[in-house]
């Protein structure tokens, strides 16, 4: 019984039908028929212009994201906690050729603009010191909380008025929107986002997922740092393929609904254990170590999170019958 990580979570039938459809003969790496549908199909879901590269992994996606906004000799300004900094094993350095991460703290790995502001005030400017470039969030955050459209858009404006660029990371961007109910166009670009790293493999994907600019022009040489990764597939199609089918018929927002749904039922069941308010498909929950060793003793598997706490994560896959007995063991603790 799982619920260590969405990322296990099987990939939607669709997807798998959109794969055997992309079967078929078709030009290599990015001029076939479905890689040239994306820049059309996204800029329709965020009602503006946008560019839409198909990427393998979250991790390059954000990497990618942060060549494009800060150059080797700048900083980028991100949560102590944001998954950039703590688990990507150097690779947004590594891609951006040296650039530094700049951390800032807030609760529930959430940044703040004072605490943004107070961290750029404290670099003098002048070339002794790495100057900050680029500002980079994480929605919903590594502790499953949701920064809102003004939250968003007030983080915008300290980026917008240092002339920074303003980099999110969504690898759980759709359970962002379907907790707030809003327009995706309204917690990105609208709130100043330049770039986003719009997280599916999570939420119903194999092995696709997208990264947008807001800014069309970024595209121009991240399709050449996309290539020097090593991340240009000769078959892209496939990755095309899963995007497209995910935002037909919005199966990308249904499916983060569904986690949802499935967290505030565990949320529920938890009470006062929470350590974090329940707003995406993560819960961070008091225990005990031999109140995680009795739910592991009834099968559940989920990660321990640093001394007294546990972290559960419901997947688009999980109906109400396969969380209910968890929600019902947690109750009973």
């Amino acid at each position: 019984m799982r619920f260590f990580s969405d990322n296990a979570a099987a990939a939607h039938p669709a997807v798998i039908e959109a794969l055997a459809a992309a079967n078929r003969v078709d030009t290599a790496y990015d001029g076939d028929a479905f890689s040239k549908q994306l820049d059309g199909a996204f800029s329709d879901l965020f009602e503006t212009e946008v560019r839409a590269l198909w990427i393998a992994t979250g991790t390059a996606a954000n990497s990618l994201a942060l060549a494009a906004l800060c150059p080797p000799f700048g900083g980028v300004i991100c949560h102590r906690e944001a998954h950039i900094q703590v688990d990507e094993c150097g690779a947004p350095e590594f891609f951006t050729h040296g650039a530094k991460m700049l951390l800032a703290d807030g609760a529930g790995a959430k940044l703040t603009p004072a605490a943004v502001e107070e961290l750029a005030a404290g670099i003098r400017n002048d070339v002794h010191q790495v100057q900050p470039r680029a500002l980079s969030i994480t929605n919903a955050t590594e502790y499953g909380l949701v920064y809102t459209p003004a939250e968003v858009a007030a983080l915008g404006e300290v980026a917008r008025r240092r002339g920074i660029g303003f980099h999110m990371d969504g690898a759980r961007f759709a359970n962002a929107v379907a907790h707030l109910g809003c327009r995706p166009a309204e917690l990105t670009w609208r709130a100043g986002v330049d770039a986003l790293s719009f997280g599916f493999v999570k939420n119903g994907g194999l092995s696709a997922e997208a990264l947008i600019f807001f800014k069309p022009e970024l595209a121009e040489d991240t399709l050449y740092r996309r290539k020097r990764a090593g991340h240009l597939f000769s078959k892209g199609r496939y990755l095309a393929a899963q995007l497209l089918a995910m935002l037909e018929g919005d199966i990308w927002l249904d499916n983060a609904r569904a986690a949802n749904r499935g967290a505030a039922l565990l949320a529920e069941a938890a009470g006062d254990r929470l350590v974090y308010p329940v707003q995406a498909n993560e819960v961070f929950l008091r225990v005990t170590a031999e109140e995680a060793a009795k739910l592991r003793g009834l099968g559940f598997d989920f990660y321990d999170w640093g001394v007294g706490e546990a972290r559960l994560v419901v997947s688009w896959d999980q109906d109400e019958a396969a969380i209910r007995p968890l929600a019902e063991a947690i109750a009973a603790l």
